[in-house]
């Protein structure tokens, strides 16, 4: 019933300019689910990134470490091979000290035969118990990594008190295999050992290489911290980006709700909900969602206070009529005066009834269309049958109606028959009050692209130009002078073309375009598909 209206798309000017949204707009074209997933998973990512590096950067080390001791082992006891013992015990003494290596041989028998730390002053010492406590974080820290990374336990590195080859699994194997054997421990202070066990010539000695690469260690322990300060930056950053993100979620939905209390007060009616035009977000859709809401709201709200205001109007004439009459009844004796005081309220009655009915009816067109679901119609079918059953029931009033359609199955529409049939009686009626007696009334059917148009034209003094937008108005009567007075209430093209709309279509008033006085009135719907 209402104009259909659309609230303005530009932002108000007051929060188009607040530098506190100007600030924020660089985010506003990603949504909130995107800068949500990059607040939380980024730190997430880097965190897990961070450990899978450790682990395979530990395992690279590692791995180049037994490559050298398996060279070192092999080269050492080729060295050895077929030397004096006074040129072994040189050599021991030489390559532990360069290499910082111990180096222990043992006899055939599995006996201790010769150990670079006896031989000379150790190269490398393994933590004491001091030490250990002092680096007893560092630990922690180590086991806690080994969990995440779910790392293989490692034997710990424990000096045996008897010193044979019983006491080393590695040279066992080494003798047995004839090959050579990589062990890796831990030392008490998390630091790695490596054994590597090797045959030495053909006499059954067996060679004994220890490592401490306390490097590895430390060189691990140095990138933890820098991907732990680096994930603590990234944790710090991602706190400030969630209160940000906070920032760009609150401030607006703030301002909204603001705003509708506003409306809901209605205070003022210039009161403007921010369209936000330039976030492309869940937000804007909401604001934009919210503003036309409010509009359409504020539309109708006016549309109701207008319709109720033009009902009071309406029915208060006849009203005012039927009270006269019914009180000059009781002061009147005359027969003939009497009865056409009857006459009269009778007339204010049936009046009263058809404002009530039409009125009833425009009141709930919008919301009952609303909730049908539309059919294909052949709007050909249907306008032959409206003039069929007019003229069976003698409504046309002596006019002649005359149809100009094609019955080519072209005229499909998707509607409710019900309510188009109403426009098509609402259109005629108006028609035959216009029209002369014995005058011609012409319905026509035109498709024009995807539209078909259905027109009735009627042989009375037209509309002029100035007037043809207002016989849509409600309560619009301006009505032929030979037609009695109250016989239409002024609903029924206002009716009309909202059934038109809600059909998505349009009821437009013309002149005939054959040079003819008269009117016409043209309803426009989209075909079915």
């Amino acid at each position: 019933m209402e104009p259909a209206t659309v609230s303005p798309m530009a932002e108000p000017r007051g929060l188009r300019d607040d530098p506190r949204l100007r600030k924020l707009r660089w985010s506003n074209h990603l949504s909130l689910t995107g800068r949500i997933l990059l607040v939380n998973v980024l730190p997430l990512v880097l965190l897990g990134g961070g450990v899978l590096y450790l682990d395979s950067y530990r395992k690279s080390l590692l791995d180049e470490r037994f490559k050298l001791a398996l060279v070192e082992a092999q080269i050492t006891a080729e060295a050895l091979a077929g030397a004096t013992p006074q040129r072994q015990e040189a050599l021991l003494i030489q390559i532990g000290k360069e290499q910082r290596l111990r180096l222990r041989v043992y006899n055939a028998d599995g006996e201790l035969e010769a150990d670079s730390f006896s031989l000379a002053a150790p190269s490398f010492a393994l933590p004491d118990a001091a030490d250990v406590d002092r680096d007893a974080f560092a630990l922690q820290l180590d086991r806690l990594f080994d969990r995440v990374v779910d790392a293989p336990s490692l034997p710990d590195y424990v000096e045996p008190p008897r010193d044979d080859v019983a006491d080393w699994p590695e040279l066992t194997r080494a003798r047995e295999e004839s090959l050579t054997q990589i062990v890796l421990r831990d030392a008490p202070d998390g630091t790695h050992v490596i054994n590597a066990a090797a045959p030495v010539g053909l006499d059954g000695d067996t060679l004994l290489l220890t490592r401490n690469p306390v490097d590895i260690t430390e060189r691990v322990r140095a990138a933890r911290t820098t991907v732990a300060v680096i994930v603590l930056l990234f944790l710090l950053v991602s706190t400030l980006l969630s209160l940000f993100l906070a920032r760009t979620i609150v401030r607006p939905l703030r301002e909204l709700v603001e705003a509708a209390v506003r409306v809901r007060q209605g205070r003022d009616r210039r009161v403007e909900v921010p369209r936000l035009p330039d976030r492309h977000d869940e937000i804007g859709m909401l604001a934009r969602a919210v503003s036309d809401m409010t509009g359409a709201l504020r539309t109708r709200i006016d549309a109701v206070e207008s319709f109720a205001a033009d009902v009071a109007h309406e029915i208060k004439n006849p009203l005012a009529s039927l009270r006269s009459a019914t009180e000059s009844l009781a002061k009147v004796d005359d027969p003939a005066l009497r009865a056409q005081l009857l006459d009269i309220a009778t007339h204010d009655v049936r009046r009263i009834d058809r404002l009530v009915t039409e009125i009833s009816d425009a009141s709930r067109i919008d919301a009952e269309i609303s909730r049908t679901e539309f059919e294909r119609l052949d709007l050909s079918a249907l306008v032959q049958n409206v003039v069929a059953s007019r003229e069976a029931r003698d409504e046309n009033a002596g006019r002649r109606v005359n149809l100009a359609v094609q019955n080519d199955g072209l005229w499909q529409v998707m509607g409710v028959g019900m309510r188009l049939e109403r426009v098509l009686q609402n259109l005629l009626d108006n028609a035959v009050s216009f029209s002369p007696p014995g005058g011609e009334i012409l319905v026509t059917l035109k498709r024009r692209d995807n539209r078909i148009v259905l027109s009735v034209c009627d042989e009375g003094p037209g509309i002029s130009e100035d007037k043809r937008e207002k016989v849509f108005l409600r309560f619009h009567s301006d009505r032929p002078e030979s037609e009695d007075f109250g016989n239409h209430s002024g609903l029924g093209l206002a009716i009309g073309r909202a059934i038109a709309e809600a059909h998505e279509g349009t009821l437009t008033a013309h002149g005939r375009g054959d040079g003819t006085d008269g009117a016409c009135l043209s309803l426009n719907l989209p075909a079915a598909a």
